[in-house]
C-alpha cells in the first residue's frame, strides 16, 4: 500500500505552519515549526519567493492532502465526486476528508493525531457497527456506530489519547469517551471543521 513514510516534521516545514501531524509534539519545544520555521532542504533559509495564482493553489492543496494523509489520487477522486455532486464542491470535499475512518478516529479520541489513527486503524483495532474495518479511507455514514474492538481496549495508545482530547468536541459525532465509541449523527459542515485551508483555491485549481 502506498503511502508516505518520510520525516513528517518536514511537511510542515514546508507549508511554513503547524499541521498538528504528530499529536502531543506538535504542542511542545520540540515542534520543527519553533525550531526551524523555514523550508526543508539545502536553501531553505535563503529561499523567500513570493507565491502567488497557481502556486497558492498547490499549497492549498497540498496542505490539505497532508493533513489527511491522502494520496494524490484519492484526493482528485474526493474532488471529482464532489464536483458530481449538487451542493457546494469545497465544502463537499472537505466533508468526505472528514468522514474517512481514520479522521473520525481521531475525532473520537482514538488517537493523538491522524497519522497515529491511521495506524490504530490499519492494525485492525477499529470496528464499524461491530464489524472490523481496517482501511483507512473507508467512508462512514449518518448511524454509523464507530468502537475500539473489545480485545483492543487495554492499550496504553488509548489511554494517552483519552487525556489528550478530553475536551474535544465534535458536533456531528456523539462521543461516548469511557466506552471509547462513537456514533455519526450527521454530516460535518464547513463551519463543524477548524482546518487552515481555503478550498475554494484547491476547487479553482482542478477545475482548470
Amino acid at each position: 500500500m502506498a503511502r508516505y513514510t518520510g520525516p513528517v516534521c518536514r511537511l510542515c516545514r514546508r507549508e511554513g505552519m503547524k499541521l498538528f501531524l504528530k499529536g502531543a509534539r506538535c504542542f511542545s519545544d520540540k515542534c520543527a515549526i519553533e525550531k526551524r520555521n523555514f523550508p526543508p532542504g539545502q536553501h531553505g533559509q535563503s529561499r523567500k519567493a513570493k507565491i502567488v495564482g497557481y502556486g497558492l493553489q498547490l499549497r492549498e492543496k497540498q496542505k490539505a492532502k497532508r493533513i489527511y494523509f491522502a494520496l494524490e489520487s484519492q484526493f482528485r477522486a474526493y474532488y471529482e465526486h464532489a464536483a458530481k455532486t449538487p451542493g457546494v464542491t469545497g465544502e463537499l470535499l472537505i466533508q468526505q476528508l472528514e468522514r474517512r475512518l481514520d479522521n473520525v478516529a481521531f475525532r473520537l479520541g482514538f488517537a493523538t493525531s491522524r497519522r497515529q489513527a491511521r495506524q490504530i486503524v490499519r492494525h485492525g483495532h477499529v470496528q464499524v457497527n461491530g464489524r472490523k474495518v481496517n482501511i483507512p479511507s473507508f467512508q462512514v455514514s449518518v448511524g454509523d456506530e464507530i468502537a475500539i474492538r473489545e480485545g483492543s481496549k487495554n492499550l496504553t495508545i488509548l489511554e494517552t489519547a483519552k487525556d489528550f482530547n478530553v475536551q474535544t468536541q465534535v458536533r456531528w459525532i456523539e462521543i461516548d469517551r469511557d466506552g471509547l465509541k462513537g456514533k455519526i449523527t450527521g454530516l460535518p459542515k464547513r463551519e463543524d471543521v477548524n482546518l487552515p485551508v481555503n478550498e475554494q483555491l484547491i476547487v479553482e485549481l482542478y477545475s482548470k
